[in-house]
């Protein structure tokens, strides 16, 4: 399995509780996972339940059943130019100056792609970084990334930057980011919903990582509804069976099924439910034809009726370990 997993998708589809949990499902027993946060939205603290995340890599979650470890980093793009600053032109306390007169911000704020260079080069590090006997220090790398719309450009802009800048560190530096981005230590996720303009964006956004030469993963398809109707139960639904429909209500001890009576009265909007239910299910199986088209493999991932919460995390996680060990 890839050893950096990105996980993008369209806005409202979970993708950052996606990430998280996808990083308790890899943190196997003994290993470590980081888990890391380009948006500076702080979305992982607040599924975890912690404070806000700061620019170092803490732990955040021992995983279920053996006590592998999710360690969580929150990229800030500034204190990453510093590290670069250091990293290749040992500028120590100048660098520091610099951001005391603005002069990071500003680099941060309008050089064209810098910005995405330097969280998605941090990102990279962290994949490549090994301890003194040579192992790495993380199993596996999860990054929350941008949505779909942006996520071929956010990842790609070092192809860019390697192309315009031909020689010295910021070249080298581009080149060796790609080189793990696109190789088959990395795989890109998308998340979707089984609604029609998300499974569109999914499917462009597929398409645009490829024509860039990502490398694509799986197909997340996030917050699937159990289908309470069998086929013929919604057929029933959908003809002129009222009478019947009263009288089974009425055996189940929910009044009369005259005319007027307490049975018939619930027939109207027990058949309007139902008949919606019947759209959605028949929506969702186009929407399931069109992923099937796209030829990717899939995860698929509950609703959960209460809300989002660390047991409910914990949950999503254990459904895709289930479904990653059984590949």
């Amino acid at each position: 399995m890839s050893r950096l997993q990105v996980v993008s998708g369209k806005g409202g589809t979970g993708k950052t509780t996606v990430a998280a949990a996808l990083a308790l499902a890899l943190a196997r027993e003994g290993g470590r996972t980081l888990l890391v946060e380009v948006e500076g939205r702080q979305g992982l603290a607040q599924l975890f339940g912690a404070e806000a995340l700061p620019y170092e890599e803490r732990r955040i979650a021992v995983a279920p059943g053996g006590g592998g470890e999710v360690y969580a980093l929150a990229i800030d793009a500034e204190r990453a130019l510093l590290d670069y600053l250091q990293m290749f032109y040992k500028l120590g306390s100048a660098g520091r100056a610099l951001k005391k007169l603005g002069a990071i911000d500003f680099a941060t704020t309008i050089a064209p792609g810098l910005r995405d260079v330097l969280l998605t080069g941090k990102a990279c590090e962290a994949v490549r970084r090994r301890d003194k006997t040579g192992r790495f220090v993380y199993d596996h790398v999860i990054m929350d990334a941008p949505p779909t719309g942006r996520i071929t450009r956010f990842l790609n802009v070092n192809d860019e930057v390697a192309g315009l800048a031909r020689f010295g560190p910021i070249h080298n530096q581009a080149q060796a980011v790609m080189k793990v981005l696109k190789s088959p230590e990395t795989a890109v996720h998308l998340v979707t919903l089984l609604e029609e303009m998300p499974v569109q964006e999914t499917a462009d956004g597929i398409a645009e990582l490829r024509r860039a030469g990502l490398p694509v993963g799986r197909i997340v398809v996030n917050m699937v509804r159990p289908h309470h109707l069998d086929v013929d139960t919604l057929r029933t639904a959908a003809g002129d069976h009222r009478a019947e429909v009263a009288r089974a209500l009425s055996r189940a001890g929910l009044g009369a099924a005259r005319r007027g009576g307490p049975a018939e009265r619930l027939v109207d909007p027990l058949l309007a439910e139902a008949a919606e239910h019947a759209g959605r299910v028949e929506l969702e199986r186009e929407q399931r034809a069109v992923l099937d088209g796209l030829g990717l493999p899939t995860y698929e991932l509950p609703l959960l009726g209460a809300g989002m919460d660390l047991a409910g995390l914990y949950g999503l996680a254990k459904e895709l370990r289930k479904q990653t060990v059984a590949e």
